[in-house]
């Protein structure tokens, strides 16, 4: 199959998600090519598919819903002409990443305070409890 395009079982391996998951991202729309089967049925992946999923493993770890993923991959299945959709999809989801990153950094900016306090609190040998000082 190396010749006429990867089983799904080389796709799971490649992406790191389920047979499962790539039958219902199938099933949901996700992909943004049609999947071929080869003479017996089976599903026969391109290089191209393998990229698209790999993207997709990325919008999902990003928290980008799957309704979003679609839409997305529906306009790519369009083809051109719809480039502003998807840059505005896109956009969304950058801003939506850009809040998390803040927040994620107020979390660590305390997480690194309170880190450094005990730091001090143990080199100092001192006592009580380092959280309330």
């Amino acid at each position: 199959m190396a010749d006429s395009g990867l089983s799904i079982g080389q796709v799971a391996q490649r992406t790191g998600l389920s047979v499962h998951t790539l039958r219902l991202y199938e099933r949901a729309g996700l992909l943004a090519s049609e999947v071929r089967r080869d003479g017996a049925g089976r599903r026969v992946y391109s290089a191209w598919d393998v990229e698209w999923l790999t993207n997709c493993v990325k919008f999902r770890a990003s928290g980008m819903p799957l309704s979003t993923i679609s839409r997305l991959a529906q306009l790519v299945r369009e083809g051109s002409g719809n480039e502003a959709e998807r840059l505005t999809l896109l956009r969304e989801h950058q801003r939506h990443i850009t809040g998390q990153l803040a927040q994620l950094h107020d979390c660590l900016d305390l997480i690194n305070g309170k880190v450094a306090s005990y730091e001090r609190h143990l080199a100092a040998g001192a006592s009580g409890d380092p959280w309330h000082q």
